[in-house]
C-alpha cells in the first residue's frame, strides 16, 4: 500500500492498515455526535468487531463538467462546498 510509510516496512498487515483508516474516518466525520468516543476507538483499534461506515465527509473532491467549459483549468477537481486550495510561494 502506497500510503504507507515505506521505514515500516513489510511487517504490516493490509488489513489492519485498512482497519485504521476506516476508524481514522469515522473520527474526523463532521458532526461530533457522529464521531467515535475515545472508548469505543480504543475497542474497535484491540477487536475484529464490525465497523460502523463512515458518513460522507464535510469536504470532499470531485470531477464537474465545469471543466470543459473553462479551458484554463486543467485538473477539473473543486470542493462540492465551493471552497478553494491556495497554493503558497514565497516572494
Amino acid at each position: 500500500m502506497e500510503i504507507v510509510d515505506p521505514s515500516l516496512g513489510e511487517s504490516l498487515c493490509d488489513l489492519e492498515v485498512q482497519r485504521c483508516i476506516h476508524i481514522g474516518l469515522l473520527c474526523v466525520q463532521d458532526y461530533a455526535s457522529d464521531r467515535p468516543s475515545m472508548s469505543a476507538v480504543v475497542f474497535m483499534l484491540g477487536n475484529d468487531s464490525t465497523l460502523p461506515d463512515p458518513k460522507q465527509p464535510a469536504f470532499i473532491f470531485k470531477k464537474t463538467n465545469y471543466e470543459s467549459s473553462n479551458p484554463s483549468t486543467s485538473e477539473g477537481i473543486y470542493s462540492v462546498n465551493d471552497a478553494s486550495i491556495t497554493m503558497i510561494e514565497a516572494r
